[in-house]
């Protein structure tokens, strides 16, 4: 029972029978049947993209067999199955990985409640690389730890009450954080894309669950592209950013594991030696003192 003044976020399905089926009816839904050399034209659809019979065909499994399993009536596929489906349904790697993922579901041994801390070594680390932002993602993209060149680049992590200290939750609900990349649109995509992966690898984490329902119901970008069913895990790539203190900056990123903590990721910023960039990094670094950062995270 929710008390007054406490804000409720409805239920957000994140895995199981029912994300598998709804998974299925996305994807071939996006899929124009002349894309896998089906006719255009023909009777016409009442759905878009392609039917479950189609589906069926092309992935060479029973017409039975496949409406079962986007009904949720199937336990269990073979993996043999799921290849099938991901090539019928064109899967990227990340999304036949999510498909096996929802397929073979089981219940985790691991508590989603269980506090997380980042390693000593890995915040002192973070402290080393005194040019390069960086900070640690846990689960669901939650901010473990950072360093004074990340919290001068994006913001003051500490201010922050702990429960809002996600990655996906200030992309799209801190204005700070929302105006600095140029391109935004394609940054909470991916964002998006991340948790959906996340939320199959940890089911039953009733955070994850609250922030999908909290940020469906606040924005309406979020809830349409998670209605996408979107899948992505990239570990690299360029993001442009508009900072008010030293304006624009072409950052390479990269997203590494860190072996004794596989649920905790690293996360840096960098940019070639004698870039703008880079000049621009030194000074927002020197500019943002250890003695004005924010502290460490307990």
């Amino acid at each position: 029972m929710t008390t007054p003044g406490t804000p409720h976020w409805p239920d957000a399905t994140l895995t199981g029978v029912s994300e598998l089926g709804d998974f299925l009816k996305a994807k071939r839904a996006q899929i124009a049947p002349e894309r896998v050399g089906l006719p255009a034209v023909g009777n016409p659809r009442r759905v878009p993209g392609l039917r479950r019979e189609e589906v069926a065909q092309l992935a060479a499994v029973s017409v039975d067999h496949y409406t079962r399993l986007e009904q949720g009536r199937v336990a269990a596929a073979s993996d043999n199955v799921l290849a099938a489906l991901a090539r019928a349904l064109l899967l990227t790697d990340d999304e036949h990985a999510y498909l096996r993922l929802l397929a073979h579901a089981r219940p985790s041994r691991r508590s989603p409640m269980t506090p997380v801390r980042v390693a000593p070594p890995v915040q002192d680390l973070l402290d080393a690389l005194t040019g390069t932002p960086a900070f640690v993602l846990g689960r669901r993209s939650d901010i473990l730890a950072w360093n004074v060149a990340a919290t001068a680049l994006f913001c003051d992590f500490a201010a922050l009450r702990p429960e809002h200290r996600n990655l996906v939750r200030l992309v799209f609900l801190e204005p700070r954080i929302r105006g600095l990349y140029e391109d935004w649109a394609a940054v909470a995509a991916e964002a998006v894309a991340r948790l959906r992966m996340d939320a199959a690898h940890n089911p039953e984490d009733p955070r994850l669950t609250k922030l999908v329902g909290e940020l469906s119901v606040r924005d309406a970008d979020f809830r349409r592209w998670w209605g996408g069913h979107g899948v992505r895990t990239p570990t690299a790539g360029r993001k442009r950013l508009n900072h008010p203190l030293v304006g624009s900056l072409e950052l390479d990123w990269q997203a590494m594991r860190i072996g004794a903590s596989p649920d905790q990721t690293l996360v840096t910023y960098t940019a070639p030696a004698g870039s703008p960039t880079r000049d621009a990094l030194a000074f927002l670094t020197s500019w943002q003192s250890p003695t004005n950062a924010a502290d460490h995270p307990a």
